[in-house]
């Protein structure tokens, strides 16, 4: 599946393509964003795209991705299962938690959740 350019509860989303290029670098994540200025509010990223360095805040490769984002005023959305990257490491939860109670960074484990998410934005 090509990256696509969905409605969902009336917010433009793109969503990326599982197999994709991977995101490991500052420039993957510009091209993600380049990407979304055809419109999209959204950008729903499977985590499988996501290297191991963002997972790992030490490297403060997730904080650069999450800062990119919100410069340019874009939402993301981080997409799959995390678990194991959670369960390696109290500070990710925290991240993931705050994150979650916010506007801009999402951490949830499918399309249907962010539609659900979406819809009580709205």
């Amino acid at each position: 599946m090509p990256d696509q350019v969905l409605e969902l509860a009336g917010v433009t989303v793109l969503v990326c393509d599982p197999a994709g290029p991977p995101v490991t670098t500052a420039q993957d994540a510009l091209d993600l964003i380049g990407a979304a200025f055809l419109g999209a509010e959204v950008v729903a990223v499977p985590a499988s795209r996501l290297g191991e360095d963002f997972f790992s805040l030490g490297t403060g490769f997730a904080g650069e991705v999450m800062q990119k984002f919100v410069n340019y005023r874009l939402r993301l959305a981080v997409l799959g299962d995390i678990s194991r990257h959670l369960a390696a490491s109290s500070a990710l939860r925290a991240l993931v938690h705050e994150s979650n109670r916010a506007e801009h960074v999402w951490f949830l484990p499918d399309l249907d959740a962010l539609k659900a998410r979406l819809t009580a934005r709205t």
